[in-house]
């Protein structure tokens, strides 16, 4: 959202969205959401949890002694944990006090948000119409490499305040998938989209600006994709050389979206006058905040 006063509007406007597209992928939901007061607290650090339990009580007593301060919040499957600590360090004290846990998102700015069923009724237990923020990233999936879980659900937040969706499919995951591992690449799931992921968050790493990054991606990733990565001050859309896989970005003064289709991008505000066109192909286009 370029346009602060739209800000406290964030959720909603991502429950719109998702609406107008639930068929697409009926399956699980999941959002990345960048700059909630309640979710990601300035001056805390954020870690989103799978298998960390129904009970937030529990997880903060689970961490009381390792992170002083640290509060939870449920969220369907997922919980939220923020302390007044590094991302690091409440990453490292959740792995030691909840340790069958799956850490699917971490930073300063950004909360994932994850589960399985019908995104309607996913957003509700989200409760995402009242989520406040500069950024968000919503997607709905219908599962075709790997099992319908949660975690398998998009977006992939593997590296800090990073999020990646992915409409597609990569045809040499496994190959990449094995390069990234004899580099200490850790892997969660099975699911191709997490090796692009985990792919631009290992650039990220290592210094290469998010454009690179992507590019990088096209050289070396076949198969037919469009993408978006989210960072906590940018985010960036790119299709492969074929681009048989639908975006379409609209842009006005205000803010700038993406979406598979037309009636997802026909909620937002003064759309009738944004700029709206569907990415060229292996194109890397890039927003800052």
């Amino acid at each position: 959202m370029r346009e602060p006063a739209l800000h406290p509007r964030l959720g909603e406007l991502l429950t719109a969205m998702l609406g107008q597209v639930v068929e697409r992928g009926p399956d699980s939901a999941g959002v990345a959401v960048y700059g909630d007061p309640e979710l990601t607290p300035p001056g805390r650090a954020t870690v989103s949890l799978l298998d960390a339990g129904d009970d937030p009580r529990a997880v903060e007593a689970a961490l009381r002694g390792r992170v002083p301060g640290a509060v939870a919040i449920a969220a369907d499957a997922t919980t939220v944990v923020h302390a007044p600590v590094g991302a690091d360090a409440l990453t490292a004290a959740v792995g030691a006090a909840l340790p069958g846990a799956r850490v699917i998102g971490s930073g300063t700015d950004v909360a994932v948000l994850k589960g399985t069923g019908h995104p309607d009724a996913l957003a509700a237990s989200f409760r995402l119409a009242r989520v406040r923020g500069w950024q968000g990233v919503g997607h709905t999936r219908m599962a075709t490499e790997s099992a319908v879980t949660a975690e398998g659900a998009h977006p992939f937040s593997v590296g800090p305040d990073q999020c990646l969706v992915h409409n597609g499919s990569f045809a040499n995951h496994a190959t990449i998938r094995r390069e990234l591992r004899a580099q200490g690449v850790v892997f969660d799931s099975d699911n191709d989209s997490e090796v692009g992921a985990r792919f631009v968050a290992h650039q990220l790493a290592q210094g290469v600006e998010l454009e690179k990054a992507l590019r990088l991606l096209c050289e070396r990733f076949d198969g037919f994709y469009t993408l978006l990565v989210a960072t906590g001050d940018s985010f960036a859309v790119v299709r492969d050389a074929i681009a048989c896989k639908p975006a379409l970005i609209a842009e006005t003064p205000e803010w700038v979206a993406m979406a598979s289709e037309y009636r997802a991008l026909s909620v937002l505000p003064g759309v009738a006058s944004a700029r709206i066109f569907e990415p060229e192909p292996e194109e890397v286009y890039v927003w800052q905040r």
